[in-house]
């Protein structure tokens, strides 16, 4: 079965397929030459509202007991800032500048070859495991592990296991230590289980792992709290609540990007002649938005415009409003579904589905009533990366997948 059998747009033609891609390589490529310095301007001052939100942040963890007028602890008042300003820094600026929608500037500090985020992951490892397997296999069983992150089960075609049952708590573990998921996001949990995994390279891996969240540990739970002074334990605490804070809104936003209703999973087969125009449409289908305020997109990464991030990933986040008017005229012109709606309603869609898959599909209703558990599970010895041929980057070019 190709990818072309995908109902959603069994009705478009092979030209009008084509016709699809050109005016997704035109928007592309019209955003690109209409960057300019207020692009450059707007993440300049992102990074200065950040740093300022969390040096504010840390001055009030230590030398402030209370505010003098509201009488709110200043731990409170503290570890909201710092909250505020992780969130900031993994959303909005770190995960965007790593996708290096910032390169163009040609700023070294804001560049994604040298950046590293403040979260346990190592950006080297984010940038493989998100920006090369996750943006070219978007939603491929098998293949993306944004998919139930290795421990949760979220589509019907996934073999059930007696363990699954436990995934609502898994799901809670998971959401409140998001940094630690993400953190070994990379080292394929699943080509672990089935020995699949080069021993040398899930070494250097572990050791990377291992030195990014010391260093994070240190920083959030030894130095700034040593610097505190008498408000040692008040730090630590705020601290703590600040990261919990980050985790949790991260992996809300990130689970509404991808498994509410109508954002789709795909096989080893649909994607193996994939073309250009059709990875297109695989980042279409498999991806959903959330509407809200323009704070609410900038808190979250501006990910609440998931569809025209996964078709564009490289492009400034800024200028994602403007490119999803446009991207829905296309999904009008073509009959493509757009799929989108409130925050709290995505999220109940995706909680919904890690509930309910959680038991047997013979014990649960579907959209696809055909499909047999277990019918995608990955055999071991599945093709690489490599032998599924060209696939399209983050970068906007269409290369071999070894490049």
């Amino acid at each position: 079965m190709a990818i072309a059998d995908v109902k959603e747009y069994t009705h478009l033609t092979a030209e009008e397929v084509e016709q699809l891609g050109a005016e997704l390589d035109a928007l592309r490529a019209e955003i690109e030459e209409s960057r300019n310095s207020k692009d450059a301007d707007y993440i300049y001052k992102m990074i200065r509202l950040q740093r300022g939100l969390a040096t504010a942040a840390r001055i009030t963890l230590g030398v402030s007991a209370y505010h003098r007028r509201t009488r709110v602890p200043g731990a409170v008042v503290g570890g909201a800032m710092l909250g505020v300003a992780k969130i900031l820094e993994n959303m909005e600026i770190g995960h965007n500048v790593m996708h290096g929608q910032w390169d163009w500037m040609n700023d070294p500090e804001v560049h994604s070859s040298n950046w590293e985020w403040d979260t346990a992951q190592p950006a080297e490892q984010w940038k493989h495991s998100h920006n090369y397997v996750h943006h070219q296999f978007t939603n491929v069983l098998g293949y993306d592990n944004d998919i139930g992150y290795g421990i949760l089960r979220m589509a019907r075609e996934q073999k059930w296991h007696p363990v699954n049952l436990g995934q609502p708590l898994y799901n809670a573990a998971l959401a409140t230590l998001f940094q630690w998921g993400v953190a070994l996001h990379d080292l394929d949990l699943e080509a672990i289980r089935k020995g699949e995994k080069d021993p040398k390279v899930m070494k250097k891996q572990l050791k990377q792992i291992w030195q990014k969240g010391r260093r994070q540990a240190v920083k959030d739970y030894v130095v700034y709290p040593a610097l505190s002074g008498p408000h040692f334990m008040t730090t630590v605490y705020a601290n703590a609540a600040a990261n919990v804070t980050r985790n949790l809104w991260s992996y809300v936003i990130i689970f509404c990007g991808h498994f509410p209703d109508g954002a789709m999973h795909f096989t080893e087969e649909q994607i193996e002649d994939e073309t250009r125009p059709e990875w297109y449409l695989r980042q279409m289908l498999g991806s959903a938005n959330f509407e809200g305020s323009e704070m609410l997109h900038v808190l979250s990464g501006n990910l609440g415009y998931q569809v025209e991030h996964h078709l564009f990933p490289d492009l400034p986040s800024n200028r994602y409003g403007e490119i999803s008017v446009r991207v829905r005229q296309l999904c009008e012109k073509y009959k493509l579904p757009y799929t989108t709606g409130p925050l709290h309603r995505q999220y109940g869609q995706a909680l919904r589905t890690i509930i309910k898959l959680s038991l047997p599909n013979r014990f649960t209703s579907g959209d696809r009533e055909d499909v047999m558990e277990g019918q995608m599970e990955v055999a071991r010895g599945r093709k690489s990366a490599e032998q599924l041929g060209s696939r399209r980057p983050e970068t906007g070019k269409y290369a071999a997948a070894a490049s």
